[in-house]
């Protein structure tokens, strides 16, 4: 039997496959970003894996330690990531299996007194409690909870209302507590196990700022892609 132009009898070994996968923003500590930081690694080569995730993939200068540091946010695009894989084999078949361009933030560990701490915590639930207290008064009065109270109370009494009754209170206990199952949350316990309307929507406003950064960095060519030379 003759064989077909171009057709080995044997079969060709594939190249070996790593995925990698990683998410939109990426916070960090180290001023030297590694593989292992920022994504997860897969393959069936432990060695190649354990090459990938130790190598560099950014350094923060010295400077970014200071507050009045910009440079704290850095834009990536996967095929930078793939092109330092390939230097530890070009035949890896990288698969991506998570954000194609992604971001990496430092934050520098500082260490904070707990006096300053509390002081912050107390000056947040204050600033709360008014800021609250002011808005709940302002739309009582703005649809009249008082005159309508006092018109309910007369129709179902016949007499006239006092300054306090079981209306103001049973109003007051059914706030707290809407408000309390509303958030989902009271102190550290959840009654639920679904996320608070407060965690959706930050995560929706970093979902938002993590878009608008990449976006203005690869508009002003700041990324750190194939074509740009990595710090």
């Amino acid at each position: 039997m003759q064989m077909q132009p171009g057709v080995s009898g044997r079969r060709q070994a594939l190249p070996p496959t790593v995925y990698i996968k990683t998410d939109e923003h990426n916070l960090t500590h180290k001023k030297q970003v590694i593989i292992e930081d920022v994504f997860s690694v897969f393959g069936t080569d432990a060695y190649t894996v354990n090459q990938i995730k130790k190598l560099p993939l950014y350094h923060y200068p010295d400077e970014v330690q200071q507050r009045s540091s910009k440079k704290k946010v850095v834009v990536f695009s996967i095929l930078k990531v793939i092109e330092l894989i390939h230097t530890v084999n070009p035949d890896l078949c990288v698969v991506n299996l998570g954000e194609t361009d992604f971001i990496i933030e430092f934050i520098p560990k500082e260490q904070q007194s707990k006096v300053l701490e509390i002081a912050k915590l107390l000056a947040i639930c204050v600033i709360t409690f008014l800021g609250s207290a002011f808005t709940i008064m302002a739309f009582n009065n703005d649809v009249s909870v008082n005159g309508v109270f006092e018109r309910f109370y007369g129709q179902i009494t016949g007499t006239e209302k006092p300054a306090v009754t079981e209306l103001e209170i049973c109003y007051s206990i059914g706030l707290s507590v809407g408000i309390i199952v509303f958030f989902n949350h009271f102190g550290k316990k959840k009654i639920t196990m679904d996320p608070t309307p407060i965690q959706v929507e930050l995560r929706k406003y970093e979902a938002d700022m993590a878009d608008t950064l990449i976006q203005n960095a690869s508009r002003k060519g700041h990324n750190q892609d194939v074509n740009s030379d990595g710090a």
